[in-house]
């Protein structure tokens, strides 16, 4: 017999008090700006042994307004706003190249907590990508080497060609240049930070940014 999907999600809990811990969230004591609140949860996420932390949801659309979602890795986060790469030449990047506005999604049910932001994205300096390529590990280098992101595949056996000879090329030179990888900034507009409460009462607070600097509100969960 096979696998039962909804036998399944009626087995499954969410924020079993087991494996999550659900903190207090006091609005009032949050601070003027999201970044520094960002920070805090992020590290909070860490000492709470979440084990991806800083992977996120990136969300575009394309060129007729139809919706995309991956999973990517946060490079950054500073007063330039949160970073992330990927090639140019790439779905994402394509999307990005036609609507310059994306949405990032950060998950972390150990503290059963969200954060949500949206805004305009730019491309940083190319040699920001590179130095951030190269701080990076010899098997993201070789995937960035690899390249086509997106194209369409013959075969597994074409990507294990191509997978090694860019992992050779990655060990033999360190500082080999990929001319499509870019890294991006999204600067917020809104960051929304939720916070679970084990009766749904949960806290969301969002910051928006206006021209006098960010404002503080609270949603309804």
């Amino acid at each position: 017999m096979g696998t039962d999907l909804h036998e399944l999600l009626r087995s499954l809990r969410v924020w079993d008090p087991e494996v999550t811990e659900l903190p207090p969230f006091d609005p009032a004591a949050a601070p003027a700006e999201p970044l520094a609140l960002f920070t805090s949860w992020f590290a909070e996420a860490v000492a709470a042994g979440e084990r991806e932390p800083h992977t996120m949801t990136l969300s575009t659309a394309d060129e007729d307004g139809l919706p995309d979602a991956r999973i990517v890795m946060l490079h950054g986060a500073d007063e330039h706003g949160w970073s992330f790469a990927t090639h140019a030449t790439s779905r994402k990047g394509r999307q990005l190249d036609a609507r310059p506005f994306a949405a990032l999604t950060f998950y972390w049910p150990a503290l059963g907590r969200q954060v949500r932001l949206r805004g305009p994205v730019s491309v940083a300096p190319a040699a920001e990508a590179r130095a951030d390529l190269h701080a990076r590990s010899t098997g993201a280098l070789a995937a960035a080497l690899t390249g086509h992101q997106s194209e369409t595949l013959p075969s597994l056996e074409t990507l294990a060609t191509a997978s090694s000879a860019a992992w050779d090329e990655a060990g033999s030179n360190p500082a080999a240049e990929s001319s499509t990888w870019t890294l991006y900034r999204l600067r917020p507009d809104e960051v929304e930070f939720f916070q679970g409460d084990a009766r749904r009462r949960h806290v969301r607070m969002a910051y928006r940014r206006g021209e006098g600097g960010w404002s503080l509100g609270l949603l309804w969960p």
